[in-house]
């Protein structure tokens, strides 16, 4: 695996050593807030789905930032605040709260392009009610014009909700993120850092790999199945040539099963191929990637998906 990103550096000549820190950092905001994007980007490897669809994300991952002799940081990206109308929306938002009450820190992101919104306001809510201290993130600052209309929120994020910082990031370009974590950083009490420094996540590979499928699957089918979809790993076959993967897909409708697969297979084989060179990538071997898709009629309601898929 590759080892996480390094956002920290040397000290300078007859610097003080400081004593590293390190603790957890949960991740939470209004769904499609660009979360998953940010841990990406603070891991320096991509672990979680983006997809520009909400609830893309809907388990707890874990994830390390390394920053060297500074310490370390394991962000915990839940799934984002929604309204839960079934069995698996409330397992993903007990998931949330469950995060936020065990972290050190929470860290609130804000899409700073759309504004400040109702969903961040509940957010913020949760926080004060959690009582586990906070900073936002304003992510997608690349998108906002001009740059003053910033403050007006960083201030709502600090005298309004009580947030320790409020800091302006893109996860797109990278802007203002090792500002981010060396912020986040100051906030967690000295530790040593409790992780190998080539230690990336807590997910095994087999969760990895469906929700890089997912994540193509959502890319291809947004428009028409944003959520009535999941991923399942039947079998997973290792060897020192290659992976050999066999996953279905569950929609919840016979008639979304042709959206799914596509005309003439299309839509199944485009994402086949993106996911397959996404598992490939990590895993630095051939995959031979084989998809079926089944209609399992309220599988967001039933005990067995939802425990194979996390929940």
């Amino acid at each position: 695996m590759t080892e996480g990103a390094r956002a920290g550096g040397g000290r300078a000549a007859g610097e003080a050593r400081t004593e590293p820190r390190a603790g957890s950092v949960a991740l939470l905001g209004w769904t499609n807030v660009g979360k998953s994007s940010l841990l990406n980007r603070l891991v320096g490897s991509k672990l979680a789905a983006v997809a520009a669809a909400a609830q893309t994300t809907r388990h707890r991952i874990t994830g390390v930032v390394h920053l060297g002799g500074a310490g370390q940081i394991a962000l915990v990206d839940a799934p984002g605040l929604h309204r839960p109308q079934s069995r698996m929306n409330r397992r993903m938002v007990r998931q949330l709260r469950h995060a936020v009450a065990e972290a050190d820190l929470a860290l609130l992101v804000v899409d700073a392009a759309r504004g400040i919104g109702a969903g961040d306001q509940r957010a913020a809510r949760l926080l004060r009610t959690i009582r586990t201290p906070f900073l936002v993130a304003l992510n997608k600052i690349d998108l906002v014009r001009p740059k003053s209309a910033l403050l007006p929120l960083m201030r709502i994020a600090v005298e309004e909700w009580g947030a320790r910082e409020a800091l302006p990031v893109s996860a797109a370009s990278g802007e203002g993120c090792a500002e981010l974590a060396r912020s986040l950083l100051r906030y967690l009490a000295p530790s040593a850092p409790p992780f190998p420094e080539d230690y990336l996540t807590d997910q095994p590979l087999r969760s990895l790999a469906a929700e890089w499928i997912r994540e193509q699957l959502v890319a291809v089918t947004s428009a028409e199945l944003p959520h009535a979809t999941a991923v399942l790993i039947e079998h997973w076959q290792e060897s020192s040539a290659r992976v050999e993967i066999d996953a279905t897909i569950l929609v919840e409708r016979a008639s979304q099963r042709p959206i799914v697969i596509g005309r003439g297979g299309r839509n199944l084989k485009q994402i086949g191929q993106a996911a397959r060179l996404e598992i490939g990538r990590l895993i630095e071997r051939p995959v031979v990637l084989r998809l079926w898709v089944k209609v399992r009629q309220d599988w967001r309601n039933d005990e067995r998906v939802l425990r194979e898929i996390g929940l």
